[in-house]
Formats: C-alpha cells, structure tokens, sequence
C-alpha cells in the first residue's frame, strides 16, 4: 500500500469523494469531473470526435519511485466512445499542478459530461529510471528486428 497526499484545488468542490476503489480487487480508483462554480449545474459537452481537458480538481503528491497512470473507464469507452487520449497518462512523481483528464469522444454523438461524473481511473505504480548506455551491437534474439506483426496470428 502506497500512501498518496491530496489537497482541493482553489475552486474545487470539495463535497466530491476523493478517488475512490469501488470493489476490493479494483486496480483503479475512480476520478470525477469537477467543474469550477459556474459551471456545476451545466456541466460540459463533449463534441463527437473533439477532446477536452476536464479537471478533478485535485493536486496529487507522489511519493519518489512511484507514478500515477491515468486509463480510461470501460464503461465510457465501450456504450460512449468516450476515452483517454493519450492513454496511460502519466503524472510523474515531482508534478504538482491539478490532475487534468484529456477526454476524447471517439463517437458520431456528443457526449455530456456532468459534474460529479466518474470520468477515468488512477492506477499507481512503480518507476524504474534507467541507465542508458550506447552500444555498438546489441545482443541477438529469434524475433530480431521484426517489427508489428511479425510474431504471426496465432
């Protein structure tokens, strides 16, 4: 178990739940969209095939060897298409500005996002920095340089 600090950004509304696991066995713990005052009754909509940076309004303190991957939520991506851009987000260690969320709506249909709602899930792991050394011959393996589908079909 990591312990992972978080404080409310300025306007955020701090009667939302923190991230939260929904089951025992859950990986991720889900974000919510949190809309500055003027915009809690509104919400936003997401435009078929636009995207769109929605805030938790939450600053995050990661613990040194530790990052936090921002996925998108299932249920969103299969009966939406509504996912993560740029999926895993990374938020590194040392960031402390608010974690933002790059939704994307991959569908024909515009897509409301309402304050509140869960819109993705964190997930927390482990960071390995490496060493990078140059090398004139790398070590030879049966794949070589095969490239996408070059393992086969089955």
């Amino acid at each position: 178990m990591v312990d992972l600090s978080l404080s409310w950004a300025q306007d955020a509304d701090s009667n939302l739940s923190l991230p939260q696991y929904k089951t025992g066995g859950a990986a991720g713990a889900d974000l919510r969209a949190n809309f500055p005052p003027d915009k809690r009754t509104t919400g936003a909509t997401l435009v078929a095939g636009s995207r769109m940076l929605i805030s938790t309004g939450l600053h995050i303190e990661i613990p040194l060897g530790y990052e936090v991957q921002i996925r998108p939520r299932s249920g969103l991506a299969l009966n939406h298409g509504v996912t993560i851009l740029n999926a895993p987000g990374t938020i590194d260690s040392d960031f402390r500005g608010i974690v933002g969320i790059i939704l994307y709506n991959s569908s024909d249909q515009d897509f409301h996002i309402g304050h509140g709602d869960r819109v993705a899930q964190m997930v927390v792991a482990t960071v390995q920095q490496a060493v990078f050394a140059l090398e004139a011959i790398l070590g030879e393996t049966d794949r070589g340089q095969g490239g996408f589908g070059s393992t086969g079909k089955s």
